[in-house]
């Protein structure tokens, strides 16, 4: 964000949870007020939308838990709130499920406190009152409609500021009337512009199960969604879709997908919460075992005695990989932690596996005879091994502990791209982390709509 703007021009304005499970979607209600403010010359973005996914494991959640933040800098705050809170009334899915809230800040930095609070909305599960005392302290507008847990994700959106890792997202958008039909989209130009473009673009296909990824499956407003590092790059392929259907639009976002965000906290298994993210350093403390639906089980513990139950599930395509661990082996794995009922204790749902160290584990066998070299057999505890060939008695041999070759590797695993939730770090972009992010003028292509 740039310095020498005028602090009392710049407004952080974020709203969230406008949408439910039947249809509308918050990130389009971004599409449609940046629309307004575009069209009508109030306002000069000062970064691209922010589309701010958090924790992924909260139980009220519709669909990818996004919050958006809108940084402007305008002389018509008073004016640009009124439209946004009417917009938010009159486009949220209120009656379906939806509790929008809306959260406004004027200035140029943003207060620690909520910054710190967005950290926390990343991993942990946060309350509306927790996050209306943050709003007051600060000096933060506010409006909520329903339960008014939307402002949480709102509050967390302004102070998610991207400064090092980020990617972002070309979204499509559809006219009404093509709502609730199909969307269709020519595979082979997905598999060809996937092609030319990765490691740039990421997440457009799954060739191990030949799905598409960049569509949703809802009767929402989106077309689709095309992820990478750059603007640029996301504008661009979604060109090459030339998409037969009439769009309504299209906008860029910046983002914390593809960015693992959700993961970096440290978790402690003694104190481990339900519905939490984050990573775990353990042992294996059992061998694994596999359940009704190719699923696999087993436990870790933390070195010091804390244990935990834990969840490999068949889609990720993981459980070829956990089945073949043993006990001792050392690991890190990402992991959302599944509430207790009143049949299940806590599960820990492995998002990635990292192999640390690989336990050695031995073959146990009866000596050979020293006489003709075929295997003993035991003549049971302490009685020492027989020879059924020569006859052979040994009291003194022990039983032969043998290496055994380890069929996996130490190294990292990661769930199948159709199993990736909107945060999960793709493999390809290890190492190619951003570490700042610098604001200078956008992308002259990063926004368009096109007119009835």
């Amino acid at each position: 964000m740039a310095s020498n703007d005028d602090p009392e021009n710049i407004m952080h304005i974020a709203f969230d949870d406008t949408d439910s499970r039947q249809g509308r979607c918050t990130t389009h209600l971004a599409f449609k007020i940046t629309n307004y403010l575009i069209k009508n010359n109030i306002a000069e973005f000062i970064d691209y939308p922010l589309l701010i996914r958090l924790n992924p494991n909260i139980p009220w959640k519709t669909r990818g838990n996004g919050a958006i933040c809108l940084r402007i800098k305008t002389k018509k705050q008073g004016k640009i709130s009124e439209y946004i809170k009417q917009c938010l009334t009159e486009s949220s899915a209120v009656g379906a499920g939806a509790n929008p809230g809306l959260a406004v800040f004027e200035g140029l930095s943003v207060p620690d406190k909520v910054k710190e609070f967005s950290m926390a909305a990343m991993f942990d599960v946060l309350s509306r009152q927790k996050a209306e005392k943050i709003a007051k302290q600060n000096g933060f507008k506010y409006f909520t409609l329903g339960n008014g847990q939307g402002l949480v994700g709102s509050l967390a959106a302004i102070g998610c500021l991207l400064e090092a890792d980020h990617t972002y997202e070309a979204i499509a958008y559809r006219k009404e009337e093509h709502y609730g039909t199909a969307r269709i989209v020519d595979k082979s130009k997905v598999i060809e512009y996937n092609k030319d473009t990765f490691p740039k673009t990421f997440n457009n296909y799954d060739y191990n199960h030949k799905r598409v990824l960049i569509t949703p499956h809802g009767p929402d407003p989106v077309f689709c969604g095309i992820r990478g590092e750059s603007p640029e790059v996301v504008v661009s392929s979604l060109r090459r879709l030339q998409t037969h259907e009439d769009l309504d639009g299209y906008m860029v976002f910046r983002s914390n997908q593809g960015t693992n965000m959700h993961l970096k906290h440290l978790l402690s298994l003694l104190e481990i919460k339900s519905y939490t993210a984050g990573h775990v350093i353990c042992r294996v403390n059992t061998n694994p075992y596999s359940i009704e639906g190719g699923h696999v089980m087993f436990s870790v513990d933390d070195f010091e005695g804390s244990i935990s139950k834990v969840a490999v599930y068949e889609p990720t395509d993981l459980t070829k990989i956990a089945s073949k661990l043993e006990r001792e082996d050392v690991i890190q794995i990402g992991v959302g932690v599944r509430k207790a009922t009143s049949k299940h204790q806590k599960v820990l749902n492995i998002e990635y596996l990292s192999i640390l160290k690989l336990a050695k584990v031995y073959q146990v066998s009866n000596p050979f005879c020293n006489h003709c070299k075929r295997r003993m057999k035991s003549k049971g505890k302490n009685q020492g091994f027989e020879c059924d060939k020569c006859e052979n008695h040994e009291r003194c041999e022990t039983k032969m502990w043998i290496p055994k070759q380890r069929s996996i590797n130490r190294g990292l695993y990661l769930a199948t791209p159709r199993s990736h939730r909107h945060l999960t770090k793709p493999f390809h972009r290890y190492g190619m982390e951003k570490t700042s992010y610098m604001a200078t003028k956008l992308f002259d292509k990063w926004f368009l709509s096109n007119p009835n």
